[in-house]
């Protein structure tokens, strides 16, 4: 058997952290097992799915690396496929035609809660021929569900899972204008793509066993189910705005890197030993859904932000150069090629202290400009006349000094040594002049980074 994992969004909106997560986990059992994941866009909900939430999605999976190995499906090109099998239920009296009108819908449920019993149709369809008044008139297609016995869904997360049959109705799953409910397209769409593997939202586990009545109507083999808890914020209620970002696309803009955000969301309800730095490779090789826990996992923002740190450190400097002056570039900070190249010279050391992409870019900025940097208030009030007069002889014992990145940090220790002062009492208004910040890179790195000519224009001025 191949394995065939899908993720399935509902196009009304952003893709959710959550659902982010549900995708990673199908993308990863798939490869784990050499098997395939595919995506599938629900979007049969036509008055809420939009365009512009398919290209979301479909950017936010790409920006992940959770790019599915086939063309999406869209539920909604499928109707006449889902109508097919409706109809093929009907014929084997496996489902029925039902004329109920909605105002004895809606009298059937104010009966129910009057008696403080759960809202249900009570069948009066399922074993009756339809009469004179009922010709021509539209009808909905409802499944028979069975009277009898239990429903029992061995979930690979959740464990045995049982529900009487008694509780279960019999669901439309052919609308009275001919479109499809979501509980039966749903099955057809599984069945038709051969998916063996159902991993999603533990908010759909009881969907399972009405979707079940179908698969057994039809012969058809169920697929393996796996229902993992949801994500909460951090005082336990559902996530949402108010705790933090939500979107994946706002992780991606708020300056998370994309291995940092998924090795985060793996270790959301699965773990391996104590493993917390997990890259993809080594998450294929692991990942299980038995190391799932039954749980909800609660959102944790520093922690996310200490391991992008990490990945930060560990990522290529040429591509955190790019991001950063893509980002300052949206900031409005003017460079040009210089800038952009002392930007590159600078990254080793500047993402040694970053945790983001926008931190990042906030320390890379003072480099990115030409000419004096704008200083903040404590690199300001350290601009004292002492130190002034400390830059401007600073200014004329570099003027002569080998440019290079090591030979810099020498000429400054030997400059403290000549001068009998502390180190820090050289570089800190150097790092003021330089950068307009009281933090920076190494002294060294950042003189040898702006060049001779920035660095003195800087230092006079800061001087004067």
């Amino acid at each position: 058997m191949t394995v065939r994992t899908r993720f399935a969004p509902s196009p009304t909106g952003y893709l959710h952290i959550g659902g982010a997560r549900t995708a990673l986990f199908n993308f990863l059992f798939a490869r784990r097992h050499k098997g395939a994941y595919l995506l599938r866009i629900e979007d049969t909900d036509r008055e809420r799915s939009t365009k512009e939430a398919v290209d979301q999605i479909l950017e936010s999976l790409e920006w992940l690396g959770l790019t599915p190995d086939e063309p999406p499906v869209f539920q909604a090109s499928r109707e006449a496929r889902h109508a097919e099998i409706a109809h093929a239920l009907l014929a084997m009296g496996k489902a029925y035609r039902c004329w109920a009108t909605p105002e004895e819908l809606a009298q059937m449920r104010e009966q129910a809660a009057a008696e403080g019993r759960p809202p249900r149709y009570d069948r009066r369809w399922r074993d009756r021929e339809p009469g004179p008044e009922q010709e021509g008139k539209p009808f909905a297609i409802r499944i028979k569900a069975p009277l009898e016995g239990e429903t029992v869904v061995q979930d690979l997360v959740q464990g045995e899972v049982r529900v009487r049959n008694s509780e279960l109705d019999d669901m439309i799953i052919l609308r009275s204008d001919g479109t499809p409910t979501y509980l039966h397209a749903v099955v057809v769409d599984d069945h038709d793509m051969e998916i063996t593997h159902v991993i999603r939202g533990d908010d759909h586990l009881t969907n399972t066993f009405r979707q079940c009545m179908v698969y057994d109507a039809m012969g058809w083999r169920r697929p393996h189910f796996a229902h993992i808890p949801l994500i909460h914020g951090a005082d336990g209620a559902k996530l949402s705005k108010r705790h933090g970002a939500v979107s994946v696309l706002d992780f991606r803009d708020q300056g998370y890197l994309p291995e940092a955000v998924c090795n985060y969301l793996l270790r959301l309800g699965w773990g391996h030993g104590d493993e917390e730095v997990v890259p993809r490779e080594r998450a294929i090789e692991l990942f299980d859904l038995k190391d799932v826990g039954r749980a909800p996992s609660r959102m944790d923002y520093a922690k996310l932000t200490h391991l992008n740190g990490i990945y930060l450190r560990q990522a290529d400097d040429a591509r955190l150069t790019r991001a950063v002056l893509e980002t300052l570039a949206r900031r409005g900070v003017l460079f040009g090629t210089d800038g952009a190249k002392r930007v590159a010279m600078l990254m080793p050391d500047l993402k040694e202290r970053a945790r983001t992409i926008e931190e990042l870019a906030g320390s890379a900025a003072f480099a990115a400009h030409e000419g004096p940097p704008v200083m903040d208030a404590k690199a300001l009030a350290l601009l004292t006349p002492e130190a002034k007069a400390r830059l401007a002889d600073l200014a004329e014992f570099l003027a002569d000094a080998p440019w290079e990145k090591a030979d810099l940090e020498h000429w400054l220790r030997d400059y403290a040594e000549v001068k009998q002062v502390k180190l820090k009492d050289v570089a800190q208004p150097l790092r003021v002049a330089l950068s307009g910040s009281t933090t920076s890179p190494p002294i060294n790195a950042v003189l040898w980074a702006l060049g001779r000519d920035e660095s003195l224009l800087r230092i006079n001025a800061a001087a004067a």
